[in-house]
């Protein structure tokens, strides 16, 4: 499995570039800005890119699904809850930013959805608290989940923005990703990557 790990926009958000070995077929995750850094690394690694997946609708998760989606032709993917989110151009606002306008998911992802990317299947679990339709990509054969603002390295994703919760963010860690194999390697939003079972022996939030 390919994996590249891309910190891009104005909060370095964490895009990353995930594809199959053998297919050269290929994802995209949360591609924050700098497009063309990100097009660039595609060209470079010989990716056929089939899904633009989003974990939630922030604009530094989403400011360029615009540009990657006329890029590639791909398949813009996101959970329905956070479309009223992306409409609004993912809260940027509220940092006194301006956002790039994002299209509407063409895929609109539920709990359970498997998409499947030359040999690699990425299971498709909900994990709201940090929005309401927040989502992880879970490969289980390569052992890598991709979790948004879920779960960080000591650290748990901030639920005081709008449509954040708490108690769903706990239940969220500690019901969905807790229960996947302690090796399982995380590959958040923000900072260093991560495994399940360092977090549960590690991190503060957590004990």
């Amino acid at each position: 499995m390919i994996i590249t790990t891309l910190p891009v926009g104005m909060i370095q958000t964490n895009c990353y570039i995930a594809g199959c070995s053998e297919t050269k077929e290929g994802v995209i995750i949360d591609p924050g800005g700098n497009p063309e850094r990100i097009l660039a690394e595609v060209e470079r690694q010989g990716l056929s890119i089939k899904y633009v997946l989003n974990t939630h609708a922030h604009f530094d998760h989403t400011d360029a699904n615009g540009a990657i989606v006329r890029a590639t032709g791909a398949t813009l993917a996101m959970h329905p809850l956070d479309v009223p989110l992306l409409k609004a151009s993912g809260g940027a606002a509220l940092f006194g930013m301006q956002a790039d306008p994002s299209p509407l998911p063409d895929l609109e992802l539920q709990e359970g959805d498997e998409l499947e990317v030359g040999t690699l299947s990425f299971k498709v679990l909900y994990t709201p608290g940090h929005t309401p339709g927040h989502v992880c990509f879970y490969e289980q054969a390569e052992g890598a989940l991709f979790d948004g603002d879920v779960l960080f390295y000591r650290s748990i994703g901030r639920t005081d923005l709008p449509g954040g919760d708490f108690q769903q963010m706990m239940n969220s860690i500690q019901g969905v990703l807790f229960a996947l194999p302690d090796e399982t390697v995380v590959y958040s939003g923000h900072g260093p990557a991560t495994a399940i079972g360092d977090e549960k022996r590690l991190n503060p939030w957590l004990r």
